[in-house]
């Protein structure tokens, strides 16, 4: 029997859906209604290309004897033998829960659908970025797909070779491979890329790219610019510079290089030193030993110079000392530091030349009458030269102006004080006396010394030394000092007024004992009588110069402040009985011991009278056993 074309070319499906009926044909899958079934359901769903390779009645033909078969071999096959248990199928895929259809399509396992049901934002490792279009199989190598590692380095190889660790993660993001982290793009971990760095390729210094050296690369700049460094337009070899090029260069470009000349020469650039080239200095291309000094430079302009002429006026070569890096001009020289004539007030304001005449700077003379001789000899109040005026202005003049000249009397020996301080030098200084002046006082004032009547100073012999009594304040108050004479004034003797005692201006041999000036207070006196009692004219022996009251008399031969007479008494006349005589004196009148008392107990002791004053030639210290 000749086949048709159709079933010379059936279809893959049914050819392995026969053989499977043929190989298990218990197997429910495998029975002849689901093979019916199976084949009538494609026969239905495909109508238009098995019409185009069978005629169309023979299709017809076909579906119906299938349908007749399948509702025939149905019904014996449930009448025949009864339903197997199913065998337990087991994923190739492990514990996945998802259904089948959900990737796997009715007509095979292989291809999955293009578009599988499965969320994997659901699993421990949600699809983002760019691992969101990688297919299934470039992670998933195995049917079990939880057996797949979730760390970078499970799928990506390492081609930084561990410089940087096993967390890729730390630099990189699933939107691509290209550095994210500022930190890392940036350099700012350990060399940050600015200005000209911040443009170069990461091969420009780390060389291989991604497979490059990245830790522990040299952040020394010679590392990268050792060729710059060697073939420089400055050989910077030859003059030992330093290879940190950016102590010099700054990171935009190489150009407008700025070299520290003041920290690594000692020499700072300052005024118009700083807008000079370096070959204005350093000429010929010559850098080290350069010299420092000004005249290394500016020695043309040294000798150059005339105004003043420095090498004849023997100027320091230093030029510094008068003139700045600012300019040659204003010059200023300090005299107060480099010379041994500091100028001041006037001399500050003075052309040079004025002071050293036809350029004459070194020797020059530091005396006044150099320059003021003329000044000197011209003055006439006072006639300076006349008078023998030393020549030195400065112990009268400053150099504010010539007016107003101040002496210091001071160092003269007499110096100017009170009233004498404001007189005019001629005052004492007549005819421009200046030198032999004298310094007494009766040389001025002799006039006023004589004229005085109140006291009388010439009658009354005062010395003429006027400080004795005056001061140069004032000729009133004067003060005599007493103290300075041979009677101190003390008590109410400061008080008196001085005729009380120096009587018709006689100052000179007054008596300085006190009768003579208090006879009548010790002729009057009845309390006691000082004349009947004959006491002494020296009122100091009992009285002292606060008051006459409270006298106080020294009992020298008799005690009766100690011993047992003190306190036994209440005034003189308990003893002295005549007020008239204090001479004479009573024992018996305190003692009142009777002669009858008396006699018995002086028996023994020879010449014993009782009598008033019997008792003091015994008993002469008032104790009785004397």
């Amino acid at each position: 029997m000749t086949r048709g074309p159709w079933v010379a070319s059936r279809p893959t499906w049914v050819r392995r859906t026969h053989w499977a009926q043929r190989s298990d044909p218990d197997s429910p899958e495998n029975s002849a209604a689901h093979f019916t079934v199976n084949v009538a359901r494609r026969l239905l769903s495909r109508k238009r290309d098995f019409t185009t390779t069978m005629p169309q009645r023979l299709y017809r033909v076909i579906i119906v004897a299938l349908t007749g078969a399948l509702l025939l071999g149905g019904t014996r096959a449930s009448a025949q033998r009864p339903e197997a248990p199913r065998a337990r199928v087991q994923s190739p895929h492990g514990n996945l829960t998802i259904r089948c259809e959900n990737c796997h399509t009715f007509t095979a396992w292989k291809p999955i659908r293009n578009i599988p049901e499965f969320d994997h934002n659901k699993t421990k490792f949600p699809l983002r970025g760019m691992h969101a279009g990688v297919a299934c199989m470039q992670c998933h190598t195995k049917l079990v797909f939880s057996d797949v590692g979730t760390k970078c380095s499970d799928c990506h190889a390492d081609i930084h070779r561990g410089q940087f660790g096993a967390a890729c993660e730390r630099c990189h993001t699933v939107n691509g491979w290209r550095v994210s982290l500022n930190a890392i793009r940036e350099h700012n971990n350990r060399f940050p890329l600015i200005g000209a760095h911040a443009v170069a390729q990461c091969d420009d210094c780390h060389k291989g790219a991604a497979t490059g050296q990245f830790q522990g690369l040299s952040t020394d700049c010679y590392s990268c610019h050792a060729k710059e460094y060697q073939t420089a337009t400055i050989d910077h070899r030859a003059l030992g510079f330093p290879t940190t090029c950016n102590l010099c260069h700054s990171m935009d470009s190489w150009f407008g290089a700025k070299f520290d000349h003041a920290r690594f020469t000692g020499f700072a650039l300052t005024g118009m030193h700083a807008t000079l080239d370096c070959v204005a200095c350093h000429a010929g291309g010559k850098y080290k030993g350069t010299p420092a000094n000004c005249l290394g430079c500016h020695r043309n302009d040294f000798t150059g110079t005339t105004n003043p002429n420095h090498p004849q006026a023997g100027f320091p070569t230093d030029c510094s000392i008068c003139h700045t890096t600012a300019a040659w001009q204003p010059a200023h020289f300090d005299h107060n530091t480099y010379t041994k004539f500091p100028l001041t007030g006037m001399h500050a304001t003075l052309a040079c030349t004025q002071c050293h005449v036809n350029g004459r700077y070194a020797g020059t003379p530091a005396d006044c009458a150099s320059c003021h001789i003329n000044d000197y000899n011209k003055t006439t109040n006072p006639n300076h030269k006349s008078a023998g005026f030393p020549t030195d202005c400065s112990i009268c003049h400053s150099t504010s102006g010539w007016s107003p000249a101040t002496f210091d009397h001071s160092a003269t020996g007499f110096p100017l004080t009170g009233a004498h301080a404001t007189l005019a030098c001629v005052a004492c200084h007549v005819n421009n006396n200046f030198t032999s002046q004298s310094a007494v006082c009766s040389s001025c004032h002799l006039k006023d010394y004589n004229a005085t009547t109140n006291p009388n100073h010439a009658a009354a012999g005062f010395p003429t030394d006027c400080t004795i009594c005056h001061t140069t304040t004032a000729w009133s108050p004067s003060t005599f000092n007493h103290n300075n004479t041979p009677f101190p004034l003390t008590g109410a003797h400061t008080t008196v007024a001085c005729t009380s005692c120096h009587v018709n201006n006689v100052y000179a041999g007054t008596p300085t004992d006190c009768y003579s000036c208090h006879k009548q207070a010790y002729q009057t006196t009845t309390n006691p009588n000082h004349v009947a009692a004959q006491f002494p004219t020296t009122c100091n022996t009992c009285h002292n110069t606060v008051s006459w009251l409270g006298a106080v008399f020294n009992h020298t031969w008799f005690p009766i402040y100690s011993g047992t007479h003190a306190g036994q008494w209440s005034s003189c006349a308990d003893c002295h009985v005549n007020p008239s005589n204090y001479a004479a004196f009573s024992c018996i009148t305190c003692h009142t011991h009777d002669k009858s008392n008396t006699d018995p107990h002086h028996t023994d002791v020879s010449g014993y009278v009782y009598s008033a004053t019997s008792c003091y030639s015994c008993h002469p210290t008032g104790q009785a056993g004397d």
